[in-house]
């Protein structure tokens, strides 16, 4: 078993993935990062965190994908002997009217985004609970609770992922094992870069705190989340909006 404490994120190779990696790092965890397409933004994040002197794991694998989840989580046991902290990150968007939305477009967003979720967890869960520590962090977003036009696949995904945050999170309690759920609001990626000026205004103008938030706002959550300092908190739901929800 390593001395360090082992954190996997899901989806880290790029946006806000990319960001809990580095921050969780910085923290002095080893991290595995996750990653299903652009290998080279995985490499780079691993030399980025490496030249900071932090230690980093690349873990290639379809977390919607229930067998290789599973085979996923039982490769990092096997290699580290422990997992501390599971970041579910992953996800994907199909925007569309539902009159347009087809049925892939749906399913796959329920796969990833939520079954995704389920897959992970289910993975690590055995070795978690028999360790007696851990925590899990989901992301989940602010659609999962408000709703947004064009989104009911999306917004289903991460309600999804509120129900089952909280349901583990019960489950989970006896063992030690912290189960909590963070809900981004409009957050700077390379996603929201390609909304059109004028759309990305309106978003803003519905914002009390009047702009977006950074990838580190979300990252800073989950360090504090995954820390001792957050032992008595589980079943949460952490809106990170700028106040657009309350």
């Amino acid at each position: 078993m390593v001395e360090k404490k082992v954190a996997l994120v899901t989806g880290a190779n790029t946006g806000i993935g990319k960001e809990i990696a580095l921050t969780l790092a910085t923290e002095g965890y080893l991290v595995i990062v996750n990653y299903l397409f652009n290998e080279d933004k995985a490499q780079e994040v691993k030399l980025e965190i490496e030249n900071k002197g932090g230690q980093c794991h690349l873990q290639y694998g379809d977390v919607s994908d229930f067998k290789i989840a599973e085979e996923m989580m039982a490769e990092v046991f096997n290699t580290f002997g422990r997992l501390d902290v599971l970041v579910n990150n992953a996800g994907i968007t199909r925007d569309q009217l539902v009159l347009r939305m087809t049925e892939d477009d749906f399913d796959d967003v329920i796969r990833v985004n939520l079954k995704g979720t389920f897959n992970c967890i289910k993975g690590a869960s055995k070795k978690m609970l028999k360790q007696r520590f851990g925590k899990i962090i989901n992301m989940s977003s602010v659609v999962g609770i408000m709703g947004n036009v064009g989104q009911c696949n999306y917004s289903a995904s991460k309600a999804g992922v509120i129900g089952l945050t909280k349901s583990l999170a019960r489950e989970f309690a006896p063992r030690n094992i912290q189960v909590n759920a963070i809900a981004p609001g409009f957050i700077e990626t390379d996603m929201t870069d390609k909304i059109p000026e004028k759309i990305k205004e309106e978003m803003i103008s519905g914002i009390p705190l009047q702009r977006m938030g950074k990838p580190e706002d979300i990252a800073n959550i989950v360090a504090f989340l995954a820390s001792d300092k957050a032992n008595y908190i589980t079943g949460q739901i952490i809106q990170v909006d700028g106040g657009m929800t309350m």
